[in-house]
């Protein structure tokens, strides 16, 4: 590059860098992790993308058994940047470089390494490593937000627990929001990881469409195992297996449960499909939701021996490096449905299990000691753990559904308070209730399904004993029910008019019925009662500083009592200012303080709110959560594991990873204004611009010393 052509970007450079002075510290975000998970004693390279990652130097991963390491980060480099190493790389090879105009349109060919003429190894070894770099540089980004990359390393012990974790990344100034992780007992099989996507321009979409090779459309597989991938735009993923008559195949993914919400909502979260064939392309399945649940699952009893192929793709063709998936196929115990859904905390659980391969499996159930709230069961098959499912323990008295309470005449008499375990057996079905009651009782009927994952879309109605409504509810609001988009559980709360008999009616909205949909209905006096959410699940302190978080009251049962919030037993050197929720306040900010200089691992804090209801106190834990936009309008709190708080030194400065030779430097400067007195001169900020651009490609080991060297020398001599 000549030096008038050097100037120009220069001058550009300057312009677009802004002084770290006034940058702002962003909290680090990952999008995406792929693959998003692995098998049990492997190890494994995983790929992520997000933003404000500098420095990025340590993965956090919940649970035990699961250890990672940062292998390289590569940021976000620009055109600039590009056009550096682009001449740095012709340098290596010996080549003129090209004009400055040429190098910074000219895209990597990623499938042609010339080789260099010079047979040094450190030198060859030198032109891939950047070659690499550029073979992941996109000028104009599909999202932003994800282009950032990380790679990382991970190792999973072969006892680690089977099921899904959570993975965070951590820079010396904050810790990233969490997403999904899972440890997988299967062989895995995982695809190259997609280069960042191009953004599409409207009329031109095929322009940033992936090209892949014809010989990546399919890959052959060995069932059972767990696939691995990223859906492009346009993109229909092939994966060619043989099976055996009679064998009984589950076919399950997990995707929107890997990302719940994509928070820009453009294009939007990943609705995979999937497609069951045969090896002469007869269609044999398909499916686009499990239920109400966006990921699919098909079920397939193999009618012969022989060739087969399923297919994933979105449901409209979107796609993008955050369209991730991982799908297990094989022989595997899936749970189906649960009967009951719950029980009484304290008292031995037994509940009926139906689904797929589940013919000798023994149930993992809650631990004896285990107490309200929401848990889990699952089957486990020959060593195999079937998908999770959830199962709620409470503190009051429980009872069955009794057929055929169909009508009033017929109404199952229950005593309150009460937990009704039911279903709705068939198509049309329901099931009415008869409680005795006094004027002016206030009664609560809420129902619990989909947030237990049954299909059961609830309507609820309280008649008196002429027939006469005197509360309805189809869809109640639950800000705590997580990545639900459609809170179908209903909720009454009614005071009662005179004393007599009273009728609870339960039907689903829609008249379906089915051994899956189960209920939980509870019908009791009102029971005050509140739960809490802290917004974001991380936070970094600045040295003896302090930071807000948020905090969500989700009140129950009518409770309007103030909510005393603070650090529950907090460790030494942090503590919280006191605030309290006055009456229907739903909404709140606790500052959390620190007295330590520096934390040099992420510290894990407990959130608890206090109350009074009557003459006791209760105490609740807050749930650390993300707050994620689902199209532009609607918003959930998705809950996570820890919340994360880390303190770092503002006034920390890392390492240098290279150190230059700041005296060549300043003679090579002398010898350029030497030989052009007259070069054109740039401001202070232009010039520390572009010698930040060169300092983070040299550090990152992509330019040689000598390069290095005279491009900062013309920085020198530019001012």
């Amino acid at each position: 590059m000549n030096k008038a052509q050097w100037l120009a970007v220069l001058g550009l450079a300057g312009m677009l860098a802004a002084p770290a002075s006034v940058l702002a510290q962003p909290r680090p975000y990952i999008g995406y992790v792929y693959p998003a998970g692995g098998q049990q004693g492997t190890t494994f390279p995983v790929k992520l993308g997000g933003q404000g990652l500098d420095g990025v130097d340590r993965v956090i991963v919940t649970g035990q058994g699961v250890s990672a390491k940062i292998v390289k980060y590569y940021s976000k480099l620009g055109p600039q940047e590009m056009s550096l190493l682009r001449e740095q790389v012709n340098l290596l090879k010996r080549k003129k470089p090209k004009a400055a105009d040429d190098t910074m349109m000219m895209e990597p060919d990623p499938d042609k390494t010339p080789a260099a003429p010079d047979k040094d190894k450190a030198k060859q070894d030198l032109i891939e490593k950047i070659e690499d770099r550029m073979r992941e540089y996109v000028n104009r980004p599909a999202c932003v937000s994800i282009s950032a990359l990380v790679y990382i390393e991970v190792t999973m012990a072969s006892d680690a627990e089977p099921g899904p974790r959570e993975l965070r990344l951590a820079t010396p100034r904050g810790v990233s929001n969490p997403l999904a992780f899972h440890v997988g007992q299967l062989p895995e099989v995982a695809r190259k990881p997609m280069l960042t996507a191009d953004f599409q321009v409207l009329g031109k979409e095929e322009l940033a469409q992936r090209k892949r090779p014809p010989e990546e459309v399919e890959q052959r597989i060995t069932v059972p195992c767990t696939v691995n991938g990223q859906i492009a735009s346009g993109e229909v993923n092939h994966y060619r297996f043989e099976a055996s008559k009679g064998q009984r195949l589950v076919i399950t993914t997990c995707a929107r449960q890997l990302i719940p919400y994509i928070a820009d909502a453009v294009p939007g979260w990943f609705q995979p499909v999937l497609a069951l064939y045969h090896a002469d392309g007869t269609e044999l399945a398909y499916s686009d939701d499990y239920r109400f649940k966006p990921d699919p699952t098909i079920y397939y009893e193999v009618p012969e021996d022989g060739e087969y192929v399923f297919t994933v793709t979105d449901a409209i063709y979107r796609g993008r490096e955050d369209f991730v998936y991982r799908i297990t196929i094989g022989e595997l115990p899936f749970v189906t449905s649960i009967f009951p859904l719950g029980g009484k905390a304290g008292e031995p659980a037994t509940l009926e299990m139906k689904g797929w391969n589940l013919d000798a499996t023994d149930s993992l159930l809650p631990a004896p000691d285990a107490g309200p709230g929401l848990h889990t069961v699952a089957a486990r098959n020959d060593g195999l753990v079937s998908n999770l499912v959830p199962f709620a323990l409470d503190a009051l008295a429980e009872c069955r559904d009794k057929e055929a309470n169909n009508d009033r005449a017929a109404a199952q008499k229950v005593a309150l308070p009460v937990i009704v375990n039911g279903r709705m057996d068939r198509p049309g079905d329901v099931d009415v209730f008869q409680i005795a009651g006094r004027a002016g009782d206030t009664i609560v009927a809420e129902v619990s399904a989909r947030r237990l994952d049954s299909p059961l879309d609830s309507v609820l109605r309280v008649t008196d004993a002429s027939g006469n409504l005197l509360a309805m509810n189809d869809d109640h609001e639950d800000a705590g029910s997580g990545v639900n988009t459609h809170h179908a559980d209903s909720y009454v709360l009614v005071k009662l008019p005179a004393d007599g008999d009273y009728y609870v009616h339960l039907a689903d909205t829609a008249r379906n019925g089915g051994e899956e949909y189960g209920y939980r209905l509870r019908i009791s006096e009102p029971v005050p009662d509140f739960a809490l959410r802290i917004v974001p699940s991380s936070l970094a302190l600045r040295s003896k500083g302090s930071n807000p978080v948020t905090v969500y009251a989700i009140r129950k049962d009518g409770f309007s009592g103030p909510i005393s919030l603070g650090l529950k037993e907090p460790p030494k050197g942090f503590s919280s200012a006191p605030v309290t929720l006055p009456g229907t306040q739903a909404i709140g900010r606790l500052l959390v303080k620190t007295d330590l200089a520096e934390a040099k691992e992420p510290v894990s804090l407990v959130v608890e709110g206090r109350a009074k209801v009557g003459d006791r106190e209760i105490a609740r834990e807050a749930v650390p959560a993300e707050d994620r936009m689902q199209a532009f309008l609607w918003r959930h709190l998705v809950p996570a594991e820890d919340f994360k708080v880390l303190v770092y030194d503002p006034s920390y400065t890392p390492t240098p990873k290279r150190i230059a030779n700041e005296e060549a430097i300043k003679k090579k400067a002398e010898a350029v204004t030497a030989k052009s007195p007259e070069t054109a001169k740039f401001t202070k900020r232009q010039v520390e611009g572009r010698l930040r651009q060169l300092k983070a490609l040299y550090e990152e080991g992509l330019l040689t010393d000598e390069f290095y060297e005279d491009k900062a020398a013309e920085c020198e001599a530019a001012l």
